[in-house]
């Protein structure tokens, strides 16, 4: 005769509750868990090709399809470096180079290790340099390039994370404004600090851009960004403008 005390699992109790959402709580967490270690070569590959069309950019190569931008990554730059704040080179990098400089992000500028990208564009040699600072909303960043010769900008790319469309989104969406930097001189006549500045009213163009219209605290976002971080690359430039 069976046991009539015997009883079934009880589904209505407090324990059983507790259990059942621990359990698939494990199992969402190992699930999603799964999930971002299975696509992250993917979304990895992703945002390296995106830095590499932004480097490009910043040399007037643009609209490109992924495999040509891609490719046309690995054919002008020749090396990646990687310098201290004092001008000294930690690394020589490498000619389509992804592991020295182009691995450096904001933390790693501000703990003092600068990428510098070399590049040849129709013969002629490029730099090109990381630049990151906030707008209004967010943090901006983007990359400058400059001439072998002298210190004059050859072509410059802004992006943004959250900046308001048709005022400081401008920065990243306007090519025409970021054209506007190209051959602007990058140094005060000394050598000793950066002339290259974003203002209203630019009333010296060798060296100065108009704000962005309706955004200017964007603005002074950028030229602040320009300032600080060109400003810490002025050993480098100095010492590359007298190679030349």
């Amino acid at each position: 005769m069976a046991n009539k005390n015997k009883k079934g699992l009880n589904t209505n109790s407090n324990s059983y509750t507790l259990i059942y959402s621990i359990v698939l709580v494990v199992l969402v967490a190992f699930i999603l868990a799964f999930v971002f270690q299975a696509l992250k070569p993917m979304q990895d590959s992703n945002v390296a090709l995106d830095k590499k069309k932004q480097i490009l950019n910043s040399l007037n190569i643009r609209d490109l399809s992924d495999a040509d931008a891609d490719a046309m990554y690995k054919k002008v730059v020749v090396a990646d470096k990687v310098y201290s704040k004092d001008g000294k080179e930690i690394a020589k990098g490498t000619a389509g180079g992804e592991n020295d400089g182009f691995k450096l992000g904001n933390s790693d500028f501000k703990a003092g290790k600068l990428a510098l990208f070399v590049c040849n564009v129709n013969g002629k040699t490029k730099y090109v340099i990381p630049v990151y600072g906030m707008g209004l909303w967010g943090p901006i960043s983007g990359y400058v390039s400059l001439n072998a010769d002298k210190p004059t900008v050859y072509g410059a790319y802004f992006n943004h994370e959250s900046e308001t469309a048709g005022l400081g989104a401008e920065i990243k969406d306007s090519r025409d404004w970021q054209n506007k930097f190209q051959n602007k001189r990058v140094l005060t006549k000394d050598g000793k600090s950066i002339a290259l500045s974003v203002t209203k009213n630019a009333s010296d163009t060798s060296c100065q851009v108009d704000a962005v219209t309706g955004a200017t605290l964007t603005s002074d976002g950028v030229n602040n960004m320009l300032h600080e971080c060109l400003g810490e690359y002025l050993k480098i430039l100095v010492y590359h403008e007298s190679d030349n």
